[in-house]
């Protein structure tokens, strides 16, 4: 097994950074969690993994590749280019892409056998244009809002998109492969708008079934809806924060709750330490100044790489065996934390967060101490962070080693 694979990131800069600043991916952790998420599943229903967004900050395609290992049927994209991308890396299971606008690529979507999802009539009137044009049928999902407000058809359109998608399949221009909608509240269990969406999905699932349509896969849950309401998990549930070890919120559970271990480490090797007296300045604005006699650290990390600027002050790191906190303003580049008392030298290891395992935060905790979300802390780590791949399973034929 690759237990160390480093890929190159975009842009010039990130190769000089490579040993100052990293993002360690654990590709085992990955699919550990697809396991214990499908483990979860009723009634039959398989999973997508959602790699939306560069794979939430851990890099699209080689977790992609994981997830397909660990039992993953479908995989999820938001925007054409990621669907595209997938098919360029070699992938050839089910993809489903949902954010789409007039310009498409529709027909590209179409020829590279990508699920098209469908919210109102003018999606499906450009589906069944590229159909026309590919020569093929396109394979189309209808999403319904049943209130989550965003995209989707609102009850009052879904019977003549039904109808027109139902026609449109008889006349061989697309195969309606699934039925859809999204939750707005799931990740806060018990919220009186659960049951109504799931009412509303009811009501439209037997809309289409009265006009005949009989869809390979219907889906409503997400990664809260999948851990908490076994009864929404229909044919499919797409996993999205929680294949990547996070847990969607507070009040769903823990990680640990459900067996999901997080997937990346984000670390750095300090560049610069010294002693400075009381009352010296630290950083932008001196919004911080030394109590005393003390020892600055210098971490190469900034907003430029993800760190939020408004952990300025708040955000925790590991360095010489204590939590620490950005003392002073986040800058572009670097952050600073202060060692009181405790020493370090250039070039040890500062551990913004990771699993936990050696008493580092977690993404759990950047979020709590920033007032965000696990989701964003992760997807905002930039492409000037090199990644670097732990347990990458051997291809199909390739030796371990």
């Amino acid at each position: 097994m690759n237990d160390d694979a480093p890929t190159a990131p975009a842009g010039p800069a990130a190769p000089a950074r490579s040993a100052a600043l990293r993002a360690d991916i654990d590709l085992a952790a990955l699919r550990s969690n697809v396991r214990a998420l499908r483990g979860r599943l009723t009634g039959g229903a398989e999973l997508m993994a959602v790699v939306k967004a560069d794979g939430y900050g851990h890099g699209m395609v080689p977790c992609a590749r994981a997830a397909r290992a660990a039992g993953a049927g479908w995989l999820g994209t938001a925007t054409p280019a990621e669907a595209l991308a997938l098919r360029a890396a070699g992938d050839r299971g089910r993809v489903l892409c949902w954010l789409w606008t007039p310009e498409g690529p529709w027909r590209q979507a179409v020829e590279a056998d990508i699920d098209v999802s469908v919210s109102g009539l003018w999606a499906l009137e450009a589906a069944v244009e590229a159909a026309r044009a590919a020569g093929r049928p396109a394979r189309v999902q209808l999403k319904a809002d049943t209130g989550l407000g965003r995209n989707g058809a609102p009850p009052a359109d879904w019977p003549a998109l039904v109808a027109a998608a139902r026609a449109a399949e008889a006349s061989g221009e697309v195969s309606v492969t699934g039925l859809w909608s999204h939750l707005a509240c799931a990740d806060e269990p018990g919220h009186p708008s659960i049951k109504a969406q799931q009412t509303v999905f009811a009501e439209a699932l037997a809309t289409a079934e009265r006009a005949g349509l009989r869809p390979e896969v219907r889906h409503l849950a997400n990664s809260p809806g999948t851990l908490t309401l076994p009864d929404a998990h229909y044919d499919l549930v797409r996993t999205g924060v929680s294949i990547y070890g996070l847990s969607p919120s507070a009040e769903v559970g823990t990680p640990e709750d459900f067996g999901l271990r997080p997937v990346m480490t984000l670390r750095a090797a300090l560049a610069a330490v010294k002693r400075v007296p009381g009352g010296h300045g630290v950083s932008y604005g001196h919004h911080y100044t030394t109590p005393g006699p003390t020892t600055l650290a210098l971490v190469p990390a900034g907003y430029a790489d993800g760190v939020p600027r408004h952990a300025s002050g708040s955000g925790p790191v590991l360095v010489a065996g204590k939590w620490r906190t950005v003392a002073g303003r986040v800058a572009m580049d670097q952050f600073v934390v202060d060692l009181g008392g405790d020493t370090a030298r250039v070039g040890d290891e500062a551990l913004l967060f990771g699993p936990g395992d050696r008493g580092e935060p977690t993404a759990e905790d950047w979020a709590r101490a920033v007032g965000t979300i696990g989701y964003e802390i992760v997807t905002r780590i930039g492409p000037r962070v090199p990644r670097v791949y732990h347990g990458v399973e051997p291809a199909p034929g390739e030796p371990a080693g």
